[in-house]
């Protein structure tokens, strides 16, 4: 996952506006664990000696989130997904992507998760909530807009990619172009979907063998 800076001051919920990609993707593999869920989304927010603050399983979802986005960053389908991108969109390439995988994550739903991806959504949600003291308060302020737009939910259409896209593009500090993204994925759906099917059993196993190696190696701690 990457985090996109931001310069629009006209969100007052961000002390530094930031927004997040892939939600969706981490909280599906938290794995129903809901200490580990709430790692894997503030694993962006978290640095250096704040980890030792968090329970063990939030430790481990945290460490579990920065394996994710490694492995993302890294493999090869990814790369060649992003090959379609960069000539219009360069650099945002890797965000889009994100946002993409997400979108073929929810749209796909039924193939992955035995429950609605609306009741998904607002367990997540929830599950956040309960946590809402522990958690850096730079989360707390893009959780807020995640939760009241339902994020995890919007990125399952092309309509709320597209809406989601644009937002970014009017405060990317550069022209991202992202306002048109919606475009190549439609000019492209059905490569990318073979991309994403391919790439994504691969995460799914990588993350799931993950966790394990993980929580094994801090256990008792």
């Amino acid at each position: 996952m990457r985090i996109l800076d931001e310069t629009n001051k006209k969100l007052p919920s961000f002390p530094n506006p930031t927004f997040a990609m892939n939600y969706l993707a981490h909280a599906y593999l938290s794995f129903d664990q809901e200490e580990v869920l709430v790692g894997n989304f503030i694993g962006d927010f978290v640095k250096g000696k704040m980890m030792s603050s968090f329970p063990q399983e939030v430790q481990n979802g945290i460490k579990l989130h920065r394996a994710i986005d490694k492995f993302t960053d890294t493999h090869p389908l990814v790369r060649a997904g992003q090959t379609y991108l960069r000539p219009q969109f360069g650099h945002y390439s890797t965000v889009i992507t994100d946002i993409y995988f997400d979108y073929y994550l929810g749209k796909n739903w039924e193939r992955y998760s035995d429950i609605p991806l609306e009741v998904f959504t607002q367990n997540t949600y929830r599950s956040i909530e309960k946590y809402e003291k522990i958690v850096p308060e730079r989360f707390l302020g893009m959780f807020e807009w995640m939760r009241k737009d339902n994020w995890l939910l919007q990125y399952s259409s092309i309509a709320g990619i597209q809406k989601s896209l644009t937002g970014l593009s009017k405060r990317t500090r550069f022209d991202s172009k992202m306002e048109l993204a919606h475009l190549a994925l439609l000019e492209r759906e059905a490569e990318f979907q073979v991309i994403f099917f391919a790439f994504f059993e691969d995460l799914e196993t990588f993350a799931r063998e993950k966790l394990i190696e993980i929580q094994d190696s801090n256990a008792g701690h």
